[in-house]
């Protein structure tokens, strides 16, 4: 019994000792191993290694993947023109020398995102403070880009840090500038608009003068046709009546009289004042003569 004993408890510090003496590493994360408290060999890639028990040699683990700076607060920054604008910027980065990251932070990452924003905010500043507010927003942006990127890669390659990429998300006034550049685009826009009504008033009255100035021609020359159809109208009258006169002039007569008598007793109100002996009455006394 004792013997069995002895047995179970030497398999189970053997396989305490192999299992303090294997690891795996992953295809996410770099592997450091540690002899007596000094790096002995880093591991990138990917299996099952080996390595001697604690406290000869211990194991950590650092991330490979690609990770992301990005700081919830803007931070603010001076133009050459001594304007305050704030900046939003975000860095894609990795480790590339695991033995110098660990060296530089040992394996902290917080520290490590904390150096880098650092870095990023330093860069920013250089380039910004160089141009205007134009510039920044979109006149040089990319120049701007190119350069931040330019420092940021050179500065973390020295803490064993690899930059994938540099991106402005946002660049803004300050809420002070922000006010005063709305009243002024408001004050623009409202120039621009009045200018825009003093325009299409100035052509308005253009447009109906000249509607004026044509209905006056059209209705000019609408007169003068009809004055010349009457005239016409009145001559072939004229005309007829002179032939019909001609031919019988004593029947032109009287057709003409009752003419003149339907015109002058059309309304039972009129009243007329005339001599009974008058040629007006003349075909009522004797329509024969």
């Amino acid at each position: 019994m004792n013997r069995l004993v002895t047995f179970v408890v030497a398999g189970f510090i053997a396989l305490m000792l192999l299992s303090s003496t294997v690891f795996v590493v992953d295809q996410r994360r770099f592997a450091i191993v540690f002899a007596l408290g000094e790096v002995r060999e880093v591991i990138a890639e990917p299996g099952l290694h080996f390595k001697l028990p604690p406290p000869f040699q211990n194991v950590i683990y650092l991330d490979k993947r690609i990770l992301t700076l990005d700081t919830p607060d803007a931070d603010r920054f001076i133009t050459s023109e001594k304007k305050n604008i704030l900046v939003d910027a975000f860095v894609k980065w990795r480790i590339v020398e695991p033995r110098l990251y660990y060296v530089s932070f040992s394996g902290d990452e917080r520290a490590a995102r904390n150096r880098m924003s650092q870095i990023v905010k330093a860069a920013l500043n250089d380039e910004i403070t160089k141009r205007t507010v134009r510039d920044v927003i979109s006149g040089e942006r990319g120049r701007v880009m190119d350069a931040v990127r330019d420092k940021v890669v050179a500065e973390a390659k020295q803490i064993g840090v690899g930059i994938v990429d540099v991106r402005l998300k946002r660049v803004d006034y300050i809420d002070q500038i922000n006010d005063s550049v709305y009243d002024r685009m408001r004050a623009e826009r409202v120039r621009v608009a009045n200018e825009l009504r003093s325009t299409g008033a100035a052509e308005s009255e253009k447009i109906r003068a000249d509607a004026d100035r044509q209905r006056t021609v059209i209705l000019a020359e609408a007169f003068r046709e009809a004055e010349k159809v009457k005239g016409e109208g009145d001559a072939k009258a004229s005309a007829i009546y002179a032939e019909a006169f001609g031919k019988n002039p004593e029947f032109y007569k009287f057709y003409r009289s009752l003419e003149a008598y339907r015109a002058s007793f059309k309304d039972q109100g009129d009243v007329m004042v005339i001599d009974t002996n008058s040629e007006f009455f003349k075909y009522f006394k004797n329509p024969g003569k």
